[in-house]
């Protein structure tokens, strides 16, 4: 069987190696040719990918390749996984859709129902828009769009792999649907996240379609490869900033740029989970400024060292909180001068998994500090 697994991306990477996987440079009508196949050939809508994403990609495969029994979109770094964490290989994939329809990504859970969830990041008057082309043209799957987005669950990436007849299946209907939403949604006041609003819409009609059709859907594990670019190249922003002391003009771009990219934030963005410790730290730098205190800026002028030094912190505080006040843990908390701004936003902002009683492990700090001569201040955990 031919098997191709179009590897959808913007900028250079690595591919992998296994020979199914074949780069495809989306949006290559409005951009720099990066070397690879691309999607502004033949029957293209490649120079819509400001809108469209990565779907520009999948149009252009439903319309151009003609040769493949399996086709499949996966992410320059975003990739389906065995049960060992390596890149699924064609005898893989030909061995899972004799017994499944389709391989999807793992569903992903949200907090709330996904029309709540969808309107934190996005214009959800889209969404609903969606439904409501979705009941004219394809009344059958309006039920199972209205308890899509009503229940939590989603499949995220618009990565899939199934029978090359299914997916050109997929893609009409896809396609069909969001062209006419493309008639009746104004996109030109979105910022430049969400103007790729039908590439965000089409996640959940994925999920649509493979209920309304009883699909035997294979849910793999995804692997990350790499950090968003738009995220990497946040963080050596701040990285600089940091680096020449400017603190307060790190916390000003970092709410402003999360004003307009959200998604830095997003776990399959933010691989390391470092965003949110980010923002911790400049809070605390800049409290501990204009205290002149002596804290992190004194420790170090480097990001990363300060992240580090974020969670060696933490683990102390920890063990602290558990009632084990061990040497190496007070010895660490004095030596790189952990101030009391430092320790008690650590305390305040930890879940109960990583600090289960925080009165414990401020008690204990106290004691070490006492013992260490140093001042407490403003410790109080109410103040």
């Amino acid at each position: 069987m031919v098997v191709k697994i179009f590897t959808m991306a913007h900028k250079k990477f690595t591919p992998p190696t296994e020979p199914v996987y074949i780069p495809l440079h989306v949006g290559r009508a409005c951009a720099q040719d990066i070397g690879y196949l691309g999607d502004d050939t033949g029957d293209s809508i490649s120079g819509f990918n400001c809108n469209f994403g990565e779907l520009t990609g999948v149009y252009w495969v439903w319309k151009n390749v003609t040769d493949a029994d399996i086709i499949g979109v996966c992410h320059y770094r975003r990739y389906f996984l065995d049960r060992d964490r390596k890149l699924l290989d064609r005898r893989q994939y030909e061995e899972i859709l004799q017994k499944y329809d389709i391989i999807v990504s793992n569903l992903a859970y949200a907090d709330k129902p996904y029309k709540e969830y969808y309107g934190e990041a996005h214009n959800v008057a889209d969404l609903m828009i969606t439904g409501e082309v979705l009941k004219e043209k394809y009344p059958e799957y309006a039920p199972y769009f209205e308890a899509a987005i009503a229940g939590d669950r989603y499949y995220y990436g618009n990565l899939m792999v199934c029978q090359s007849q299914l997916f050109d299946s997929y893609a009409a209907w896809l396609f069909d649907i969001l062209f006419e939403v493309q008639k009746r949604i104004d996109v030109s006041g979105y910022d430049l996240y969400n103007q790729r609003v039908f590439g965000f819409l089409s996640e959940q009609l994925l999920k649509v379609w493979i209920d309304k059709n009883g699909l035997k859907a294979y849910e793999a594990n995804v692997g990350i490869t790499a950090e968003k670019a738009e995220t990497t190249e946040f963080k050596l922003a701040m990285t600089q900033l940091v680096k020449l002391g400017q603190i307060e003009e790190a916390r000003e771009m970092f709410y402003e740029y999360l004003k307009l990219r959200p998604d830095i934030c997003l776990e399959l963005s933010d691989v390391k989970g470092e965003i949110p410790i980010i923002e911790q730290l400049l809070y605390i730098a800049q409290q501990e400024r204009q205290r002149e205190i002596p804290g992190l800026l004194a420790f170090s002028r480097n990001l990363n060292e300060w992240i580090s030094h974020f969670q060696r912190a933490l683990r102390s505080l920890a063990h602290f909180s558990l009632g084990q006040v061990l040497p190496e843990d007070a010895q660490y908390i004095i030596d790189t001068n952990v101030s009391w701004v430092m320790a008690k936003i650590l305390l305040l902002n930890a879940s109960p998994q990583t600090i289960p009683d925080t009165d414990k492990a401020a008690k204990a700090l106290a004691e070490v500090y006492r013992k260490a001569g140093r001042e407490l201040d403003c410790m109080g955990m109410g103040q």
